[in-house]
């Protein structure tokens, strides 16, 4: 046989082989069970926020009370809750309703622009200007969602009337269970 010949052959080693299918067969039993966990934190979450909204304050209405203080110093408290997000697809509408009703303050306007080297003084220009001129202009508009949240909270409380779909209004009761500290 030929030294040279046996030297340049391929080998496996088959322990290996063996400890490397072990291994995968392992990640796939952890990527099993990473699953089963996330299904079950998310039936847990929506329970948790059934009892939440729905039924604790549901009871503590029928009760007739907001809030329970307990002899061990915990309390039970139901408050209000709103979230509010802009859908992308309502985005221009949101912003127009915003202006015309006069809350176009809550709008930030943000414009970006690119120049050369050499080229501050032409910063200065208006946006208008600046895109006749051929720059690169991008303007991008937004709400911040805490600024919205809070203008929706707000305009709830004293009674106003808010187009929901727009904001992607949602409003329910929150319970908020404080132990003795």
């Amino acid at each position: 046989m030929d030294l040279e010949a046996e030297s340049t052959r391929i080998k496996v080693d088959t322990a290996i082989t063996t400890d490397i299918a072990e291994s995968c067969n392992k990640l796939m039993e952890l990527q099993e069970q990473i699953k089963k966990c996330e299904a079950n934190l998310k039936q847990l979450s929506e329970e948790e926020r059934l009892y939440s909204e729905q039924e604790i304050p549901n009871l503590m209405q029928q009760a007739g009370i907001s809030m329970l203080k307990l002899a061990d110093g915990s309390s039970v408290e139901v408050k209000p809750f709103y979230t509010a997000k802009i859908p992308v697809s309502k985005q221009d509408e949101a912003y127009g309703w915003l202006r015309t009703n006069g809350y176009g303050d809550l709008i930030k306007n943000n414009m970006t622009l690119t120049f050369g080297k050499s080229e501050d003084n032409a910063a200065k220009a208006l946006y208008e200007d600046l895109k006749n001129k051929g720059h690169n202009v991008v303007q991008k508009e937004k709400v911040e969602p805490m600024t919205l949240k809070a203008f929706v909270r707000e305009q709830i409380q004293e009674g106003q009337q808010l187009p929901m779909d727009l904001f992607g209004v949602y409003v329910a009761n929150k319970t908020s269970i404080k132990n003795k500290e």
